[in-house]
């Protein structure tokens, strides 16, 4: 059966940090963005807010420090191996990011059918962040459903790959999900579990091998 796999960024391909924890670091604003990050967390920030705040934060952002974070993050080993042996089946996958678009779609690079994040004003920034453009959890489900439709699939080929209270939304609604490195809000309600730092350990839990 062809298979869509589905895969969230933050927390679950970059171990324990995000995009935008990465790309602060290379502005030296580690503290500010924790201190954002922990706002979301608390339910204080919505995610058009976060970015808001955010694009304020980096205000002096170049392509530069974007290639550094992508290239600086603490990726889980394998990603590509995975991704090659999705695509060596005939079955797809996809990543599906709250984080900046600039940052989610140099992943295309690694041999991901696609990727989609919020959208972003272009680096360096002339104009404030469109709120319009910034997605949410629930937006997750919907990008899954375009892509089944794009696919000729439906939900039921859908496997999810995730960490967070973000990805909740999308683990009940299809039938094969995996909690990686994952908090609670994910971890009950997963299909499989794995912690550790290589996508391949993941992805063997359905009995796939690269």
């Amino acid at each position: 059966m062809t298979r869509l796999h589905l895969f969230d960024l933050d927390g679950t391909l970059i171990h324990g940090s995000a995009a935008a924890i990465e790309i602060s670091r290379q502005l030296g604003l580690e503290r500010e963005i924790a201190a954002l990050e922990r706002a979301f967390a608390g339910g204080e920030l919505t995610t058009a807010q976060f970015a808001e705040r955010a694009c304020v934060l980096w205000e002096e952002l170049t392509e530069d420090h974007v290639a550094a974070a992508f290239e600086g993050a603490p990726w889980l080993e394998g990603i590509r191996e995975v991704w090659a042996d999705i695509r060596s089946r005939g079955e797809r996958c996809a990543v599906i990011s709250l984080s900046p678009g600039f940052f989610v779609s140099r992943l295309l690079e690694w041999g991901v059918d696609a990727t989609y994040g919020s959208a972003w004003p272009s680096v360096p920034f002339r104009e404030p962040v469109d709120p319009a453009g910034i997605l949410t959890p629930a937006a997750k489900v919907r990008i899954a459903d375009e892509l089944c439709a794009k696919f000729g699939l439906t939900r039921d080929h859908c496997v999810a790959y995730g960490d967070s209270l973000s990805d909740a939304e999308l683990f009940t609604v299809v039938p094969v999900s995996v909690a990686v490195n994952a908090d609670h809000h994910v971890s009950e309600i997963a299909s499989h579990a794995y912690t550790g730092r290589d996508l391949r350990g993941a992805y063997e839990l359905m009995g796939n091998h690269t």
